[in-house]
């Protein structure tokens, strides 16, 4: 993952219980100084609460933990001093983004697009961790295809740019993009 002064990035796919935060923590714990970036939201929602215990007591105390649903570019830049960079999860944030801007297309599109900088500008390794929703079914409600089709794009835009893709199924990483491979072929 982070070779001497060399950062890439990876992105973690998945659905719901695939192995992707597990996976992604692995990934993170080869790393001497890491920062686990949580976009997931205190709430008065009882499951929500379980799960953030649940991933704090999954990762080592002495990682810096940063907590921000939104503004993920400012964040990434903001970080200094890291090995690499966990970020989880891009599908919390697409619905933050979804919240906040509504309608408001060019404001999610500025905010992909200022997070698609921020990674690339970043000095230390990333991995990111998301939910792959295009295999699903059609959601029933126009702000669930909304939601699928945002965080389609945002997927996208990070695979596009990242060095590494990964696939998890049932536990099992499936990689989909490796650069190293890309470059070897090539």
């Amino acid at each position: 993952m982070h070779h001497g002064s060399t950062r890439d990035m990876t992105l973690v796919l998945g659905g719901v219980r695939s192995g992707k935060s597990r996976y992604a923590l692995q990934l993170a714990a080869r790393a001497q100084r890491v920062t686990f970036l949580a976009t997931a939201e205190r709430r008065e929602d009882e499951e929500m609460q379980r799960k953030i215990e649940r991933h704090r007591a999954e990762r080592p105390q002495y990682w810096n933990t940063i907590e921000e649903p939104l503004n993920l570019a400012g964040a990434i830049a903001s970080i200094s001093n890291c090995d690499l960079l966990l970020i989880d999860c891009l599908t919390l944030f697409a619905g933050k983004l979804l919240d906040v801007h509504g309608d408001n297309l060019p404001g999610i599109s500025a905010s992909i697009d200022a997070l698609c900088s921020a990674l690339k500008s970043s000095h230390c390794s990333i991995v990111l961790v998301s939910n792959e929703v295009g295999s699903g079914v059609v959601p029933a409600f126009e702000l669930g295809r909304r939601y699928r089709d945002l965080l389609g794009e945002i997927n996208q835009r990070v695979a596009a740019i990242a060095d590494h893709v990964v696939l998890m199924v049932a536990g099992l990483p499936l990689t989909l993009k490796n650069r190293v491979n890309e470059e070897a072929r090539a």
